[in-house]
């Protein structure tokens, strides 16, 4: 049985739902871009395997954890499941694969760089990448599971120094989307004002982490107990592909290799 935390984001917890269907959203999104072979880098609990598997020619999804691994092999036997700590991606030879998508992990990995330079490594020529991560502009706290976070110019610089072509765009939303947006930011700022030292910044992650989970799983309850339908009822369809990065919650972008 899976174990979700606030920062996995559960399909299965009402909750959490806002959240689940924005980190749905990206692959969806993708799906214009999604040919032959494919890899998956974090696949986590396996959100998008279906959205992504069809189509696909073939898929790989990596994950850190090998329960996760194990799980999602009996669940997708069509599919491909390896456990790997990232970067590099040992095993896995240059010029391999078509497509690579990689939703809400660069953010946690410490050599950014490396990652993306793996990442184009294992690219045919003329493949595609697809990544997604927060817009620092909107987030509401510090996320103590998160080495950092970027602005749309930061990833478009880094991405610009491992790539020949950068399409930044963005996962924004409409009015339900921001609604709850604004609303879960004033309820996180009711939280944050008791931190008058700004121990968020301070403190080392590790510390943080438990009360992160604690305080986020509280704060998600609470909105959902205040806000009913305004939590439940938001969809995929809720969330929008943004020409502008600037408008998406999170930032999703195209990278090509020559």
């Amino acid at each position: 049985m899976a174990t979700y935390t606030t920062e996995i984001a559960s399909d299965q917890l009402i909750s959490d739902n806002p959240i689940h269907q924005r980190l749905l959203k990206a692959y969806i999104a993708a799906k214009p871009w999604i040919k032959g072979s494919l890899l998956e880098i974090g696949c986590g609990e396996g959100r998008g395997v279906e959205v992504l598997i069809e189509n696909a020619q073939d898929y790989l999804g990596i994950d850190k954890i090998q329960e996760v691994v194990d799980r999602l092999t009996k669940k997708y036997p069509q599919a491909n499941f390896k456990q790997a700590f990232i970067p590099p991606f040992a095993g896995i030879a240059d010029n391999s694969f078509d497509t690579v998508v990689s939703f809400q992990v660069i953010e946690h990995i410490q050599d950014d760089r490396l990652f993306l330079e793996e990442i184009n490594r294992v690219l045919k020529p003329g493949g595609k990448a697809i990544i997604s991560t927060p817009n620092i502009r909107h987030t509401l706290s510090r996320n103590p599971w998160h080495i950092r976070e970027y602005n749309a110019k930061q990833l478009r610089e880094l991405c610009l120094d491992v790539f020949d072509k950068v399409t930044p765009m963005g996962i924004g939303g409409n009015v339900k989307v921001w609604d709850y947006h604004e609303a879960n930011r004033q309820s996180v700022n009711k939280i944050m004002r008791w931190d008058i030292f700004n121990l968020q910044y301070k403190l080392p992650a590790a510390v943080l982490r438990w009360p992160y989970e604690v305080l986020n799983r509280i704060n998600r309850n609470k909105l959902h107990q205040q806000k009913g339908n305004a939590v439940t009822d938001i969809s995929h369809e809720d969330f929008t592909l943004e020409d502008s990065p600037e408008k998406g919650l999170d930032l999703f972008f195209v990278l090509e290799k020559n």
